[in-house]
């Protein structure tokens, strides 16, 4: 993995890459094996300066915010880029972000590149205007148009969980509007961001300044970015705390900014639900990139007269859960994203314990596994829905076992929480799952194991989850202002 200087990642500037301004460079580590692999030019405030101008001058002097036609050429063109150094990136990801190498075959590669399609089409055939007729206000005469128009500077600051999804969920819709855009990608993982950068730079027509990618170690650049009076819109993914800072910041000079945020959503197990897919869905998200994900459902809600059953099949379906190595394929949870993530999930289960808790399974390190940031797969049972574990987001493999007294009292437990992200809801009648599923208060939800995701479908939550949506229509027109033109006639 380079970039022209052995295993350090450069910034992306103006369409040059280059190191950061004052030579630093901050390490990155191998969550599997705690070793550092490289190092990335860790940027100052005068290389986001910089970064920030370029993007304000290309979105103000060019015509990159007018011409689509060419928006969506180097859209398809960045697509075809990522596919052909798939091997590279993959590898990326795998290495630092610590998720199973199969996943880089759905949501942490294959999918959201793939998506990059869908957004093309979807730009090469928008309405950017629309006639909306003839009207004659006070007696005025008038023809009115909407137009839709690039909202301006984007600055797109995403977490490590699933770096390449989220960068792509941003640049790629405000791309395609017509924004220019400064990426600030987490501390944790810059290389998915700064390979991807460099692709972009040597292997598509995206003029200069158009794309930035800033990576630093230092959290006081998405501050800055967020402040800054030339940025006209953030686009932040992370926890709920930084995202409350995001906009407080961008509220001075009152911006436009989207947050997707965090979630504890719940997985409902109606009274006549089938225990085995239950448990096989609750077993296949805790474990997912070791329950590092914001719609992970982290919350099993279970009929108070199958209660025993569920935790049971759930502990024997999860006893010997394969965990390891994320380069072996057949690993199906790897480590942590770093040491004080883990040592957070672990203080969370004691605290869960400290608050009635009892576990059902795991809770501790894996004894197989001396190192690396790795957590057991664990199920916290009779736990009180207000208990920390019921209500703060662990992100980690994680399980909290709930009990309901009839679907009243499970949409009930499933609303008692300061997010509405996600959620499942399973039955063997799928009216009745339906319409438990429309009374709880997410912004995406499953029916008997559906899956929302999709380019095309918007993501976001309800609450304290964020504001706005990613993906779809909705993804991309958060990137565009509303312009109404009234000529007299």
């Amino acid at each position: 993995m380079t970039s022209g200087t052995g295993r350090e990642q450069l910034l992306l500037i103006d369409g040059e890459l280059v190191p950061a301004s004052d030579g630093g460079t901050f390490p990155n580590v191998d969550p599997a094996t705690e070793e550092v692999i490289g190092h990335t030019a860790d940027a100052t405030a005068a290389d986001l300066d910089r970064a920030i101008a370029a993007a304000r001058r290309a979105f103000d002097e060019t015509s990159w915010s007018t011409d689509h036609a060419f928006r969506v050429r180097c859209l398809r063109q960045l697509r075809e880029a990522l596919t052909k150094n798939a091997d590279e990136l993959r590898a990326a990801i795998v290495a630092e972000v610590g998720c199973p190498v199969t996943l880089t075959h759905g949501a942490q590669f294959d999918t959201p590149v793939e998506g990059l399609d869908w957004i093309a089409d979807l730009a090469e055939n928008y309405a950017w205007e629309t006639d909306l007729g003839v009207a004659s206000p006070y007696g005025i005469r008038s023809r009115r148009v909407q137009r839709r128009e690039p909202i301006g500077v984007v600055g797109a600051i995403t977490p490590w969980n699933f770096p390449v999804q989220i960068i792509l969920a941003k640049i790629g819709p405000a791309l395609a509007a017509g924004c220019t855009v400064v990426l600030k990608p987490a501390p944790d993982t810059p290389w998915n961001a700064t390979l991807l950068g460099r692709i972009a730079a040597q292997e598509t027509d995206l003029p200069p300044g158009v794309l930035n990618v800033v990576a630093g170690s230092s959290h006081e650049l998405g501050q800055r970015l967020s402040e800054d009076p030339r940025v006209d819109m953030v686009s932040f993914t992370g926890s709920t705390d930084t995202g409350r800072k995001v906009m407080r910041a961008g509220a001075e000079n009152i911006k436009k900014v989207f947050l997707e945020l965090g979630g504890k959503s719940a997985l409902l197990a109606l009274d006549d639900a089938n225990m085995n897919a239950v448990v096989g869905n609750a077993a296949f998200q805790i474990t997912t990139h070791a329950g590092q994900g914001c719609a992970i459902l982290t919350r099993l809600v279970l009929p108070r007269s199958r209660y025993d059953e569920g935790v049971e099949k759930l502990v024997e379906t999860l006893r010997d859960w394969p965990c390891g190595d994320p380069t072996d394929p057949g690993t199906l949870m790897g480590p942590l994203i770093s040491e004080r993530q883990r040592d957070r999930v672990l203080g969370l289960i004691e605290k869960g314990v400290a608050e009635g808790a009892r576990v059902a399974l795991g809770g501790g390190r894996p004894e197989h596994l001396p190192r690396g940031y790795y957590v057991e797969p664990t199920v916290l049972a009779d736990v009180d829905p207000d208990a920390t574990v019921a209500q703060e987001e662990i992100f980690g493999p994680v399980i909290a076992v709930l009990a309901h007294d009839g679907d009243d009292h499970a949409v009930e437990i499933a609303n008692n929480s300061r997010y509405g992200l996600s959620g499942m809801v399973i039955s063997a009648s799928q009216e009745r799952a339906r319409a438990v599923a429309n009374r709880v208060r997410t912004g995406t939800i499953s029916v008997n194991g559906g899956l929302f995701y999709g380019a095309d479908a918007p993501f976001g939550g309800y609450k304290q989850s964020g504001v706005g949506r990613e993906s779809g229509v909705a993804g991309f027109e958060e990137y565009l202002e509303i312009k109404t033109i009234a000529e007299a006639c």
